[in-house]
């Protein structure tokens, strides 16, 4: 009876991970039953959609039925969408949709957030209450707490695969899923669930109706996606994690400024190899059932600028919000509805950060900000696009900031970079080393690009605004020059570790495709042998329990 709980009950504790051998098992017995199936695509894609369904319930328990609700309202949405003739009607459901699956992700994700930023605007003391916990612990006898929220793991990744649907079909990119089974498989594909990468409903639907088909190749890129997924997790992002970052970012105060600076450049290479080991392992297990995943990271830290970062890092995202968000509002032509609201919010934003005591004052001179940004914007046309296109690029990051965590400190780092990509934008205009090849400047503009976006990792990885201030003291005050060979000596394996991992970054991509293709051509027998190898190797680095992947809080 106890086994029984233990495979098929949730623990609110043991989420399901990834790196968990439990998964393996999961995902051999799911590849089991689709050696049968896959010949019958209609009982294919009804076993993974179930399949997926149980995954999500494994790593958020009773949450699965918001995601349940996203797939009905969606599905449904999709044919009333398509079936209607006129573009106003067509553009209501889309609206519609959008509207649903923001709502579920606001009260999901935000409404603790939102209570939370209002009580401090306005000093009020507004409880807040989680009606849904309230009705799953009475309905299942789970103990969710009603004062706090929890997001569902990986809301935010479905909910913009159903935005992403809605719209396509509005844009007749593609007709709307006639099965809900399939509908509900494209929603819920387990290995890219719960932190992605985002799927574009243009992209993969079309696959769910095409037969199985991996070859010898495709098979041993899987393998090789994994295992390189895996290591990326377990010996460079938990390692560094578990033994220095996370013991920095504890107690900044405690650790000189030299030491904070490593925390960040450790943190940096955390985040990354966590985050795209995730993504590498998802890639992978969906190749093994031959699905096919957008690739997520192309080396973002060989970036030579903010701009290209941002094409480099976590591409679904950026690209997601490209083109249905910074797109939408005007993108680089011209200003929307949207643009004159976000300028409307610059005092609502100055009024919480001043406080409210400086309100009038605050109101001021952001009023005759704005009459100056109106004024500018209706004078030239030249003006009118420049200063558009900044405030798109400002306000998609700040969303971005804000789709990333329930927090203040999100939308500080997500306006941080929209300032880089800002000024990025207006500085290659003027730049003397814009467009030069020479290996130095190229190397210049890496280590410029890679330190501001650390820097920005600042209140991406602090707790709270005191946090960030004492790691930024603690560098700019307390640097500690004389410890730095004590700090060495005992961080000497992290460091270790943390140098590797930025030297197999920065190596050539050309040797980084001669490993991938020496493992492809390896007879069967050696390739087993160096998965073994990989694997006991990766699981050498795990040092305490498993740890969560980073990104299944967004």
């Amino acid at each position: 009876m106890e086994l029984l709980k233990t495979i098929f009950g949730f623990s609110q504790d043991s989420p399901l991970l990834f790196t968990q051998f439990y998964f393996w098992g999961f995902f051999a017995a799911v590849l089991v039953i689709f050696s049968v199936l896959h010949p019958y695509r209609a009982a294919r894609n009804a076993f993974l959609f179930l399949a997926s369904l149980f995954f999500y319930y494994k790593t958020s328990g009773f949450f699965f039925v918001i995601l349940l609700f996203s797939t009905l309202s969606d599905y449904l949405i999709g044919f009333a969408i398509h079936n209607s003739e006129h573009k106003p009607i067509r553009r209501f459901w889309m609206i519609l949709s959008v509207t649903i699956n923001l709502a579920v992700l606001s009260y999901f994700k935000y409404s603790y957030f939102f209570t939370e930023s209002f009580n401090d605007l306005f000093g009020t003391q507004v409880e807040y209450f989680n009606h849904f916990n309230f009705w799953a612990n009475d309905l299942t006898g789970s103990q969710f707490s009603v004062d706090r929220l929890l997001p569902p793991v990986g809301i935010s990744f479905f909910t913009f695969q159903t935005i992403s649907y809605a719209v396509d079909v509005y844009q007749r990119k593609i007709g709307p899923v006639r099965n809900i089974l399939d509908f509900g498989f494209y929603v819920s594909f387990f290995p890219q669930l719960v932190a992605g990468p985002i799927v574009r409903a243009a992209e993969f639907i079309p696959q769910i109706y095409q037969p199985y088909n991996v070859s010898n190749r495709e098979f041993s890129i899987a393998a090789f996606w994994i295992l390189k997924g895996l290591v990326k997790k377990l010996w460079l992002a938990d390692y560094i994690g578990v033994n220095f970052v996370d013991r920095v970012f504890e107690n900044p105060e405690l650790f000189t400024g030299f030491e904070n600076l490593m925390g960040l450049y450790g943190y940096s290479l955390q985040v990354y190899a966590d985050f795209s080991g995730y993504t590498d392992i998802a890639i992978g297990v969906a190749l093994l059932m031959g699905f096919r995943l957008p690739v997520n990271f192309n080396y973002p830290y060989k970036a030579r600028s903010v701009g290209e970062f941002w094409k480099r890092w976590h591409i679904s995202l950026s690209t997601w919000l490209k083109d249905y968000l910074y797109i939408p509002l005007g993108g680089s032509r011209n200003s929307s509805f949207l643009t004159w609201f976000f300028y409307a919010l610059i005092p609502i934003g100055a009024v919480w950060y001043f406080g409210v005591q400086f309100m009038p004052a605050v109101i001021f001179i952001s009023v005759l900000v704005l009459l100056f940004f109106m004024y500018l914007d209706f004078k030239t046309p030249r003006t009118r696009v420049e200063l558009a296109t900044a405030s798109n690029l400002m306000l998609t990051m700040l969303l971005g900031g804000l789709w990333h965590g329930s927090s203040w400190m999100f939308v500080i780092w997500g306006g941080l970079n929209g300032v880089g990509l800002v000024v990025y934008k207006f500085w290659r205009r003027i730049s003397p080393w814009e467009g030069k090849k020479q290996w130095y400047w190229t190397a210049w503009a890496i280590f410029i690009t890679f330190n501001f976006i650390t820097f920005t990792r600042i209140w991406f990885r602090s707790p709270d605004l005191a946090t960030a201030d004492l790691v930024m003291a603690q560098i700019q005050s307390n640097f500690g020059w004389e410890y730095i060979p004590e700090v060495l000596n005992n961080y000497a394996n992290v460091f270790y570790v943390m140098y590797l991992g930025f030297v197999m970054h920065w190596i050539p991509e050309s040797w980084k495709a001669q490993i991938k293709e020496s493992f492809v051509g390896l007879p069967i027998g050696w390739k087993a042998l160096a998965a073994v190898v990989a694997v006991f190797v990766a699981y050498q680095a795990v040092s305490s329990d498993l740890q969560p992947f980073i990104y299944f809080q967004f």
